[in-house]
């Protein structure tokens, strides 16, 4: 599997803007095999979250973890974790314009 989805959110009681998004963005930089990630912000949940996509199974489970663990923690939160197959829905997100597979994109990836 080359292409790993992660979706996680995190349960507070912290309105996304008073999350320091930019010091998780430097750290999140860091992290073996991650791609991208798009931020999620719960409507009147005050939930925070991300849809990532990540190189593999190993370092996507090694991120939910080690990193959003201690990140949940450190909120006061509580981690919930979902995984998804990548490659098996290509196809079908193509068809649906997804920029997750784009022509763009791919070459990204492949670079």
């Amino acid at each position: 599997m080359s292409k790993v989805y992660l979706y996680a959110e995190i349960q507070v009681s912290i309105p996304f803007t008073e999350v320091d998004w930019p010091a998780y963005n430097k750290t999140m930089k860091l992290e073996k095999g991650l791609v991208s990630k798009t931020w999620l912000s719960g409507l009147e949940t005050r939930s925070i979250g991300g849809f990532y996509e990540f190189d593999s199974v190993e370092n996507a489970k090694a991120y939910a973890t080690g990193y959003l663990a201690a990140a949940a923690a450190q909120l006061g939160g509580t981690l919930s974790v979902k995984l998804f197959d990548g490659d098996i829905v290509e196809e079908a997100s193509r068809g649906m314009n997804s920029p997750f597979y784009s022509d763009d994109a791919v070459r990204t990836a492949a670079a």
